[in-house]
């Protein structure tokens, strides 16, 4: 009764899908064909059926397909344990992969199952060339039979996190990623059919205009924005596809879509060799591929065709029992986690341990071991063509001017329709600037008011600054979607820099004058266009910096909640040291005169409002704290004698430090990004040199130092 219940369901979920791609799920490749044709030197692809306006997007690669193999890789990380065995240089190491093999051929979805900790993620990470610094890999890796790296374009990377920018719609997001990723030989005509293209591949376009969403507002389901990262690395129609669990969080109908589409790509024209890891599949996911490559604890249980794998176990003498999923089957007879519990419960029971021993035995000596060897001979014996080594940039033609301008465009967009990224904080500012204004109300020019005013002005060059931290969890979130991006090569860290700074004026400049001017005028600062414009480009550059400072600690420390708190300590200490608290010729000469009080960036803020305030302005003199024999004091007396501002320069000369270290503090940034990734690269190299084995890191497709195009390869023997 199961058994029928289970078949109408997928009879269903299979009509439904029919109903909605235009293809029946068990015979993915009936879906008509999309049609090559040939102008001159380029190559046309034209989908006949879904596309009626006959869109020709030029293919930029060639329609031979990629062969992967890889042969005794191991994957080692350091042990904080005195566990594991010692590596050559003495260290106590922990094996996460051991001595695997296999392949992934042209057309074919390979699945990289097994339970939790068993190294699936650590294989496609070492096949993909994204292993940590830490780790050390050893083993041969072969791209069409030939030791090197993957050039840009070739393979793409979908990762389990969706980092998306939340408040672009589907169309936006894969429209921005079509115009930073594919060549300025393209058109933005054809970009945007590409993306067209990609969307209808995956079966968005009843989502097109709908945002991903985000906290404030709901929009994609999961399924849904897993499809939207997937299109984004279809663009450049990569031959190898890597993705890491791409049906984590999905229900089984969600699952069984997402799983369909990404199957479907391998069985076109394009001839796609996809890899991807998978958790726990449903029966109808797992009928969907064509080899299965499944672990235990980092060692290979069985590698062949997936429909093979239920007779294999069965010949083994684990057979699959009845109405239970031959997927759920394999994970539960080699999932050694819960091992205890099952010996005690079940008597008689094989243990875990002894079941994955069998079966391991049983694969060495099984047909499918000995036609994996077979089938990686051949690869090696196929006269495949190397992969052209090129530059990133020489695919990604996209000059650096474009790509900071749709990064900017880009930025933009999603920071003005982000509520919580300025506009909060607008109206919290807006909020603070009344209450100054109504506290310091027309302050007027008496002796008592030089000390009101210098409070005002540094309340407002310190603690109404200090206030930009609050931005900080967003830009958290774009330093996701940059890492992501990176990666994958899109673009560089000088254009998100640029981009980052340039999006973000507007709104950080409508900040520091609307509450900049309220607080001005209840006030009453010094009157005149000039003194209130400098006060708001004083208030500018000082939120600018703050913003800035917050970038180099997420650049450091990724988690946004110790990024606050550093952040918060790092001003603390400036605003101590700036020289309004503690005067400057108070402050002790060690550390925090020299040389904490001259690169704070309050010390410029605070001299500079303060000369802007009192220069050219009279005061009365107190007749008990008389300073000189003077009735009047003139601004340069305050200046000099009360607030102990050095007065051999101009207010212009602080504005001009303060904008300096803007673009310090930006640069400063861009160069850690830099020598954070050439720091990874050397420790890879260093940590990757095996004395006994054949060991290659391969490059994953990006134009970071972290992923260059060199390899290190170890001697033969």
């Amino acid at each position: 009764m199961a058994s029928v219940r289970s078949h109408s369901n997928v009879q269903l979920i299979a009509s439904i899908h029919e109903k909605e791609y235009g293809y029946h799920p068990s015979n993915p490749t009936a879906v008509v064909e999309p049609e090559i044709v040939a102008r001159g030197d380029a190559v046309v692809m034209e989908d006949s059926i879904q596309n009626r306006n006959h869109i020709k997007i030029p293919l930029i690669e060639n329609n031979k397909g990629l062969f992967l193999t890889w042969e005794d890789l191991w994957v080692r990380v350091p042990s904080n344990l005195n566990e594991g065995k010692n590596s050559s240089d003495g260290r106590s190491c922990r094996s996460i992969l051991r001595g695997v093999t296999g392949y992934a051929k042209p057309g074919q979805l390979l699945a990289i199952m097994g339970p939790s900790g068993c190294g699936k993620s650590t294989l496609l990470d070492a096949l993909a060339g994204r292993l940590s610094s830490s780790t050390r890999q050893t083993g041969d890796i072969r791209i069409n039979g030939h030791k090197q790296a993957l050039a840009y374009g070739t393979s793409a990377y979908v990762t389990q996190d969706d980092a998306l920018m939340k408040t672009l719609t589907v169309k936006e997001a894969i429209y921005y990623s079509a115009q930073l990723q594919l060549p300025n030989s393209m058109s933005k005509s054809m970009k945007k059919e590409r993306a067209q293209v990609t969307i209808r591949e995956m079966g968005l376009q009843n989502a097109m205009n709908t945002r991903i969403g985000d906290w404030g507002a709901k929009g994609l389901s999961g399924g849904e924005k897993r499809r939207v990262s997937i299109c984004i690395e279809l663009l450049t129609e990569p031959k190898l596809l890597f993705l890491d669990e791409p049906t984590s969080g999905l229900d089984s109908a969600a699952s069984f879509y997402v799983m369909s589409r990404i199957a479907n790509l391998g069985r076109k024209s394009s001839q796609r060799t996809i890899v991807s890891s998978i958790h726990q599949p449903s029966s109808e996911v797992f009928q969907l591929f064509d080899n299965l490559c499944l672990l235990s604890s980092g060692e290979t249980v069985y590698f062949g065709p997936a429909s093979a794998a239920n007779e294999f176990f069965a010949a083994s003498g684990f057979p699959c029992p009845t109405l239970l999923y031959p997927s759920d089957h394999f994970l539960k007879t080699i999932n050694k986690d819960f091992e205890l519990d099952i010996e005690q419960g079940i008597a008689g029971r094989t243990p875990t341990g002894g079941a994955i021993h069998t079966l391991m035995q049983s694969f060495k000596t099984s047909e499918s071991y000995h036609q994996l060897q077979r089938q990686i001979a051949e690869i090696f014996k196929k006269d495949c063509e190397a992969l052209e080594k090129r530059s990133p940039r020489s695919f990604v033609n996209a000059g650096f001017v474009t790509q900071c301008l749709v990064l900017t465009r880009r930025s933009f967009v999603n920071m003005y329709r982000d509520r919580g990224y300025y506009w909060l904080r607008l109206f919290i500012y807006i909020a603070l600037a009344a209450g100054l204004g109504t506290i310091y109300y027309h302050l007027g020019y008496t002796y008592s008011s030089i000390q009101a005013r210098g409070s005002l002005l540094a309340f407002v060059a310190s603690f109404l600054t200090f206030m930009a931290i609050g931005g900080f969890p967003s830009f958290v979130e774009d330093m996701k979607v940059f890492e992501r991006e990176r990666l994958n090569g899109h673009y560089g860290v000088s254009a998100f820099v640029f981009a980052n700074t340039f999006s973000s004026m507007p709104l950080l400049m409508l900040i520091s004058l609307i509450p900049g001017a309220i607080t001005y005028c209840l006030a009453g600062l010094h009157s005149g266009f000039e003194h209130f414009f400098y006060f708001a480009s004083a208030l500018y550059a000082c939120m600018m910096l703050v913003e800035s400072l917050m970038m180099i600690v997420a650049s450091i420390v990724p988690n946004f909640l110790m990024g606050i708190i550093v952040g918060s300590g790092l001003q603390g200490i400036m605003l101590l040291c700036g020289g309004f608290f503690r005067l400057p010729n108070d402050l002790p000469d060690l550390v925090w005169k020299y040389p904490l009080y001259h690169i704070a960036f309050h010390k410029y803020a605070f001299q500079g409002m303060f000369k802007n305030e009192f220069e050219g302005t009279t005061f009365p003199n107190d007749d008990q704290l008389r300073i000189g024999n003077s009735k009047w004091l003139s601004g340069d007396i305050i200046l000099r004698d009360i607030w102990q501002v050095e007065m051999g320069y101009s207010k212009w000369v602080d504005l001009g430090v303060l904008l300096g270290m803007i673009v310090l503090y930006r640069a400063l940034f861009l160069v850690i990004i830099k020598i954070t990734e050439k720091r990874k690269t050397i420790t890879l190299a260093l940590l990757s040199v095996a004395p006994k084995r054949s060991m290659q890191v391969l490059v994953n497709p990006s134009s970071t130092p972290l992923h260059g195009e060199s390899q290190y390869n170890g001697n033969n023997e």
